[in-house]
């Protein structure tokens, strides 16, 4: 079977709500914080619909016996947010997660060569072989830090088809690279834009992602 990378767009109002005051140059960074926040909480859920390891009980309620599921503690959950931006979708998917490690990696891209270089690199040297993973990029531009960052994870054990991406914005060239590297991946993002300029940011887009949270 052929596999095909999977980009879902969820149409909830919410996501499409946030999505349009996080484009909006003139929402000031506490507002674009509280953006992000929503949007990593609305794509974590769709994220996890079919990600989560459950298992079948039975429990006792006021009035008798009934099936019951529960998320299976023993599988371990991981978020790796790329550093920095990657942390303003934190609150918003930890809400979701809430007993998801975190394992943080930084990323740095030269503004004229766009070349990617790691400056913080705080994963295990393995992962458990169940391990469902999130990574938390919220844009996902010229596909440099997104491959890179899945070189760093698929050879510490990481199961591909395991692992999520929550994305506010994603260009089509990052798509491509994916698509031919790890095509049993899913991307969860607000939405797929255009293109990119010279400088390799996506447009329309939102900007600088992390600038904007953090107002630097």
């Amino acid at each position: 079977m052929t596999l095909q990378l999977r980009v879902y767009v969820p149409p909830h109002p919410l996501i499409k709500h946030w999505l349009a005051i996080a484009r909006d140059v003139s929402t000031p960074p506490a507002l674009f914080r509280s953006a992000m926040t929503e949007l990593g909480r609305w794509l974590t859920y769709e994220a996890t619909r079919e990600w989560f390891s459950t298992v079948d009980a039975t429990v006792q309620t006021p009035l008798t016996e009934c099936p019951a599921t529960y998320i299976n503690p023993e599988v371990p959950m991981v978020v790796v947010p790329i550093l920095r931006a990657g942390l303003a979708l934190m609150e918003g998917i930890q809400s979701v997660v809430p007993l998801a490690s975190v394992y943080h990696l930084g990323m740095v891209r030269d503004e004229e060569t766009l070349e990617v270089s790691c400056y913080l690199n705080k994963l295990p040297e393995t992962f458990d072989p169940q391990t469902r993973l999130i990574i938390s990029e919220p844009m996902l531009a010229t596909g440099g830090t997104i491959a890179a960052t899945m070189k760093e994870l698929t050879q510490r054990g990481i199961d591909v088809g395991l692992m999520r991406i929550v994305s506010v914005v994603a260009a089509p060239q990052a798509l491509q690279i994916l698509s031919e590297t790890y095509p049993s991946l899913r991307i969860y993002t607000a939405i797929i834009d255009e293109g990119l300029n010279d400088r390799g940011f996506i447009v329309p887009g939102l900007g600088d992602a992390g600038d904007r949270t953090f107002g630097t």
